[in-house]
């Protein structure tokens, strides 16, 4: 299954972004490719809305959602990308919506881990996930999503592994500053190698973003990818014959041998 990821600087503004939706989507179905893998805030980004946060994601978040399925129903390829999603409260969640290429609204997820680090407080905007992991099947694979920051927490991905996964979908807006392009980097490698299966991150390229996108094959190798260019599409075929040839000489995932306990020894 060919699977692209699309990268994007977005706007304040929906109706811009969902044109650069389009755009990505079109180019990446000329690559033959049956699935896009769009940012986090592909839908607006946060910091260029104008006014109340609340206000805009009730305005816009049902219009992204349809938009999004016209666009998948109209090129002929799967979308996942990420918004903002009213949750009758002041602070929305930050929200994955995966459609197939019919148009149809397959699932959606709720980013889990909110992004309170480097100085930066998500969730004083935004409201964490409350409905879990999620594992999609479109074309072939089955596909787990996470959302950026949820990426630093190495339980997720391997209970999507464990659960099926064989590709690992992360939109993101990671953010700038030292070392930050080589934790992101460093991380994605990680994911696919400890969980011999493919990776495909799709980041937004601003000045406060590293944009960076990838896909990454089971043994962390980055088959494609993009840099800090504001807008790009790269597109792989994604096998399971490669999750299967790489688990046969590394069954890491057979190999386990979880413990129940954990023994605290005392210093003496």
């Amino acid at each position: 299954m060919k699977i692209s990821v699309g990268q994007l600087n977005p706007s304040g503004e929906m109706s811009e972004n969902l044109a650069t939706v389009r755009s990505l989507a079109e180019e990446a179905k000329a690559d033959a490719a049956e699935l896009i893998v769009l940012p986090e805030e592909s839908m607006f980004t946060v910091r260029h809305v104008q006014g109340d946060l609340a206000a805009a994601v009730d305005a816009n978040w049902t219009k992204f959602v349809q938009q999004l399925s016209f666009i998948a129903a109209e090129v002929g390829i799967a979308i996942i990308a990420g918004g903002y999603e009213s949750s009758g409260e002041e602070r929305p969640y930050n929200t994955l919506v995966i459609v197939d290429s019919n148009g149809r609204i397959v699932d959606t997820y709720r980013k889990l881990h909110l992004y309170d680090a480097f100085s930066y407080q998500e969730s004083k905007r935004i409201k964490p996930g409350d409905g879990g992991l999620k594992i999609v099947q479109l074309g072939e694979l089955n596909i787990g999503v996470l959302t950026c920051y949820d990426l630093r927490f190495p339980e997720l991905a391997r209970a999507l592994a464990s659960q099926g996964a064989d590709l690992l979908c992360v939109p993101a807006a990671w953010f700038k500053g030292d070392h930050k392009i080589e934790h992101w980097e460093t991380l994605l490698r990680a994911r696919a190698i400890e969980n011999t299966c493919w990776v495909a991150a799709a980041g937004t390229s601003s000045t406060n973003t590293v944009g960076h996108s990838a896909i990454l094959d089971p043994m962390g190798i980055p088959v494609a990818y993009l840099d800090d260019e504001p807008r790009g599409v790269v597109t792989v075929d994604v096998t399971r014959r490669r999750i299967d040839e790489v688990r046969e000489f590394l069954p890491v995932l057979k190999n386990r041998r979880l413990a129940s306990t954990v023994e605290i020894v005392p210093a003496h």
